[in-house]
């Protein structure tokens, strides 16, 4: 992945911009070196053709993706469209990833967190991390630094 081969990221929608929607984008952008670009396009609502025309422009977008966002949010709003969302990623091979319900308030329900390969929290490394391996098989090996008192890469520290 680089800034010339992002990974492209498909966000469940129902052609509009939700609270959770346009989050997921606000913790992407605070990845230091994390590269995608988004396929998902809640602006193109078809102009005629019904059910149909919005089940072809969804379809269109999702195959455009790498990896699939599926928001329990969507699923709680509009059911059936999360359902049609997560079969057309069956179909077209399009590994599913699941956020925990924003402000862990509610449970992500369990018809979504069976279909997904990754269920994860609200945070900008493992969303990043998540992505990487189901878009890309990247694993990422990331090791937290903690800092004790007194005592450095050498041991305890003299005074």
């Amino acid at each position: 992945m680089s800034e010339r081969d992002p990974i492209r990221v498909f966000v469940t929608h129902a052609f509009d911009e939700s609270d959770d929607y346009l989050r997921v984008f606000e913790f992407l952008e605070s990845v230091d070196r994390f590269f995608y670009l988004n396929v998902s396009k809640p602006e193109n609502v078809p102009a005629s053709g019904g059910i149909e025309a919005i089940k072809e422009e969804l379809i269109k977008q999702l195959k455009e993706s790498e990896a699939v966002i599926v928001l329990p949010s969507l699923y709680e709003e509009k059911e059936s469209m999360a359902r049609f969302l997560m079969e057309a990623a069956d179909a077209n091979d399009k590994p599913m990833i699941a956020i925990r319900p924003f402000g862990g308030i509610a449970e992500t329900p369990a018809a979504v967190v069976k279909r997904v390969k990754e269920h994860i929290d609200w945070n900008d490394r493992e969303m990043a991390d998540a992505i990487r391996r189901q878009a890309r098989g990247e694993d990422t090996v990331r090791w937290e630094v903690l800092d004790f008192p007194g005592y450095d890469e050498h041991g305890e520290i003299e005074e």
